[in-house]
C-alpha cells in the first residue's frame, strides 16, 4: 500500500501542528518550510484537514493554524481513509479495462489488505506519532512556527 504524496503530507501537517505547545500556532507558509513542501500543496492539505474537523485556523493577527482536540486524538487510520478515500488498490476499470474482471479474485483481496493497513493504523493516534523523540525533532524544524 502506498499513500499519496498529498495524504503524506497531511500527516506532516498534523504531526508538526501537533509537537506545538498548547495555544501555540503555526503558519501555512511555515509549515510549508518546515516540510520542505510548496505552499500551495500545503495550503490544499490544510483545507482538506480543516474540512474534516482536524485543524481550526484564525486569521489576523495572532492567527494561524492549530489542531482541533479532535484532531489530537484522532485516530490515524481515521484519517488516512479519509484523506485517501474510497479508491481501489488496483484501477480495473481505467482507460484499458482489465479482461480478468468478472472472474477475478485478486481485487477483492487486494481490498481486504488494504483494510488491514488502515486497520493497523487506527489505534494509533495523532498524538501517539509526536512522542518523544518525534516531539523534539519536529519542533526543531526550520520555519516551523
Amino acid at each position: 500500500m502506498r499513500l499519496t504524496r498529498f495524504t503524506d503530507l497531511a500527516l506532516r501537517v498534523l504531526m508538526l501542528l501537533a509537537a506545538q505547545p498548547e495555544g501555540e500556532r503555526c503558519t501555512t507558509r511555515g509549515i510549508a518550510e518546515a516540510v520542505n513542501a510548496p505552499y500551495a500543496h500545503v495550503a490544499k492539505a490544510v483545507s482538506r484537514l480543516q474540512h474534516l474537523g482536524l485543524v481550526g485556523t484564525r486569521r489576523g493577527r495572532g492567527g494561524g493554524l492549530a489542531l482541533t482536540s479532535q484532531g489530537r486524538d484522532a485516530s490515524v487510520g481515521h484519517a488516512v481513509r479519509a484523506l485517501e478515500g474510497d479508491g481501489e488498490v488496483v484501477d480495473c476499470d481505467g482507460t484499458d479495462p482489465c479482461p480478468l474482471r468478472p472472474a477475478c479474485r485478486l481485487r477483492g483481496e487486494l481490498r481486504r489488505a488494504q483494510e488491514a493497513f488502515y486497520a493497523a493504523l487506527d489505534p494509533v493516534t495523532v498524538r501517539d506519532l509526536v512522542a518523544e523523540p518525534a516531539g523534539r525533532v519536529l519542533l526543531g524544524l526550520p520555519g516551523r512556527g
